[in-house]
């Protein structure tokens, strides 16, 4: 288990380096999420999720549909979140790049998220509240006078389950619970100078298999058999069926699925008010004294 995630951790460090180096004015989207996920594939590991490229005040959850045509502009702030699985076990880590010569507040964000994470990685050990890390994160991103995102949190994360229960918040907010030993956490503190608030927005780019449904369509039945195969409770994009099934009729399942309460569809997430944000995640293994950042 421990070597598996070692190799995750491995692998989207050295993939996240790489692809922060290519981000640029006028390059697309779908360019950028498929050399990040073919990268992960050809260093011997999965995906844990859909590459997500998120731009100035889209905050979470993007990745490119199919035939996406967004390009990356000089002045954007490009957040790049990506994870890797090992047979279910999942490194997950983001960066966040400048473009160009990005507004010098692009930057104060930028090390407000950095330095976050950082006094949060020497805060966790065994035996500390949930409570205290947000504590910590709040206070850092307050310092560079920004705001956190207090409506995201980090999370928990177990074989095959991206999220797996225990939050890990990025505000000052009472939780008595406790790390263990053992324990394997995503922190990634999101810093703006808006109101620290996302809300949904109407596209759907990422989806997660939630159960088995009764379909009416067979061509439903073979394409969440398909998903249930693949990803198992592992979140998918669209874009990565197209392997399988001719994307008229995938559109159509698609629907199908998402009303049947079959799979869940997570919503691309933004800044409520519009302002830019920035994001810093790394993946950590919890000890007895400290712990095992595993995606430095």
């Amino acid at each position: 288990m421990i070597s598996s995630y070692l190799k995750a951790g491995k692998i989207v460090s050295k993939v996240r380096d790489d692809a922060s180096k290519l981000i640029k004015d006028g390059m697309p989207v779908l360019e950028l999420v498929n050399h990040v996920e073919g990268s992960i594939r050809s260093e011997g590991s999965e995906p844990a999720f859909p590459c997500n490229v998120s731009i100035n005040d889209v905050t979470a959850h993007y990745t490119s549909p199919p035939g996406d045509k967004t390009l990356i502009k000089e002045g954007d702030l490009v957040k790049l979140d990506l994870g890797a699985h090992v047979d279910g076990f999942i490194a997950d880590t983001a960066i966040t790049v400048a473009v160009g010569d990005a507004d010098e507040r692009c930057y104060v964000m930028m090390d407000a998220a950095r330095e976050a994470l950082e006094d949060a990685l020497a805060t966790i050990r065994a035996g500390v509240e949930v409570g205290e890390i947000g504590r910590v994160i709040e206070e850092k991103i307050h310092s560079h006078g920004m705001k956190p995102v207090a409506n995201l949190t980090g999370h928990s994360m177990d074989r095959w389950i991206l999220h797996s229960g225990l939050s890990i918040p990025n505000i000052t907010e009472r939780n008595p619970h406790l790390l263990e030993e053992g324990d394997v956490l995503a922190i990634e503190p999101f810093a703006t100078d808006g109101v620290g608030l996302v809300t949904d927005m109407p596209e759907t780019h990422i989806f997660r298999f939630l159960r088995d449904r009764p379909l009416r369509l067979v061509h439903a039945r073979r394409v969440l058999g398909r998903i249930k195969e693949e990803y198992h409770a592992l979140p998918f994009a669209q874009r990565w069926l197209e392997e399988y099934f001719e994307p008229k009729r995938l559109n159509a399942s698609m629907r199908m699925l998402i009303q049947s309460r079959a799979i869940y569809p997570y919503h691309v997430l933004r800044e409520k008010s519009g302002a830019l944000v920035a994001q810093w995640e790394h993946t950590v293994i919890v000890e007895k004294d400290g712990c095992t950042v595993i995606t430095e």
